[in-house]
């Protein structure tokens, strides 16, 4: 007998609840160490007050289209104008999403021939991205400009003659950790590569005005950095910045792009004014590493590890003693979620705490005392 509609994916998620895995949405709820809002951006009086002129413009809520059809509007190219000023690139190019942008990039860019080397830990929507490119992909060790060497002068040795790829982040949002970027930046020089660098975690809280961790490079014909912004800056999209052949290429030539219906110029409108907000007022990036060193304070005193960044990763390890302590977080009133694999490597369940400015440094103190009992219960 055939199988009944929709038996393998009830096994699937069956598997997931015996090795506690399987997911649910949970509403927010309780003093936010969950979030990506670093700069407490989303819910703010200054993005309240650029949406409402944006709407007292008569700036549209939808765009109507493609960008290519009648979906292009003022806003978007006033925000890549800016976005390019603001990060030191050629061109910019808007996407809905992060996760869009990283596929569109990673299906279209590099060619059949071409061979992406990327950190063994990178974002999924790049991995989804390269599955529907032409490209050959290998994985390095995370964080080791000597792998990614290694691997493509392998590639090199074998009889490969087109362009490496160099993808990584630059501030990994599960470990917090960041990327050795000078040094990768030397290994794209040698072998002629392009290095691409997703700066999702570190736009807006790292670098001069917010321009992330990559800015440190400078302006170079073989960088395209992504910087999404619905973390730190408070909206969403996400912005692809990099040579002006990037941008022309991507709009002829990337599907995700030229089949989708353009983001709100609304939205757009709202992007600029938030990259204006995080040059303007630098003290909210001050604050924000003022709070991340207060945490990493209280965290040593608990004998845990700190990454230098507003992402403070409590590894647990095992999958059901991490929902444990998660639970008994979110019940003490503090919202912090559980991660488990594949989102992580097996074993490594943890809970990912972000520190905001959402939260005030009593706030971190009553967190840290709750999770040391939590942990202890657990």
């Amino acid at each position: 007998m055939a199988n009944a509609p929709f038996s393998a994916h009830r096994a699937d998620l069956a598997a997931l609840a015996a090795d506690d895995r399987r997911r649910g949405l949970i509403a927010r709820a309780g003093r936010d160490f969950a979030s990506n809002d670093y700069l407490a951006l989303a819910n703010s009086d200054a993005l309240r007050g650029a949406l409402a002129e944006g709407i007292a413009r008569g700036l549209p809520a939808g765009s109507g289209g493609s960008r290519l059809l009648r979906g292009n509007h003022a806003e978007h190219e006033a925000l890549e104008a800016h976005a390019a000023r603001h990060y030191g690139s050629e061109a910019a190019l808007f996407f809905p999403t992060g996760f869009a942008a990283n596929a569109a990039l990673f299906a279209t860019l590099p060619q059949r021939g071409d061979l992406i080397v990327h950190d063994e830990l990178i974002h999924a929507s790049a991995h989804d991205g390269m599955k529907l490119g032409r490209a050959g992909r290998v994985d390095a060790r995370h964080n080791d400009a000597q792998s990614v060497d290694d691997m493509i002068a392998r590639w090199r040795r074998g009889g490969g003659t087109g362009t490496p790829w160099i993808a990584v982040e630059s501030l990994y949002s599960m470990d917090g950790d960041r990327a050795p970027l000078a040094d990768l930046a030397a290994v794209a020089g040698r072998h002629d590569a392009v290095l691409v660098v997703d700066e999702a975690h570190a736009t807006g809280v790292f670098g001069p005005d917010g321009q992330g961790l990559a800015h440190g490079l400078g302006t170079r014909d073989n960088l395209i950095t992504l910087h999404t912004c619905g973390k730190a800056l408070g909206c969403e999209g996400a912005l692809l910045c990099g040579p002006q052949i990037v941008r022309e290429f991507l709009i002829n030539r990337g599907r995700p792009f030229i089949f989708s219906t353009a983001p709100s110029p609304l939205i757009a409108f709202l992007v600029r004014q938030a990259l204006e907000i995080v040059a303007n007022e630098p003290e909210r990036q001050a604050l924000l590493h003022a709070r991340i060193r207060h945490a990493e304070t209280r965290l040593a005193a608990l004998g845990l590890p700190s990454s230098g960044s507003q992402i403070l990763p409590v590894v647990i390890g095992d999958n059901a003693r991490t929902m444990r302590v998660a639970g008994a977080m979110q019940a003490a009133g503090f919202d912090i979620r559980g991660i488990r694999p594949p989102t992580v490597p097996h074993g490594t369940a943890r809970l990912r705490l972000a520190i905001t400015l959402n939260v005030q440094e009593s706030d971190i103190d009553a967190m840290t005392d709750a999770l040391a009992a939590a942990m202890a219960a657990a």
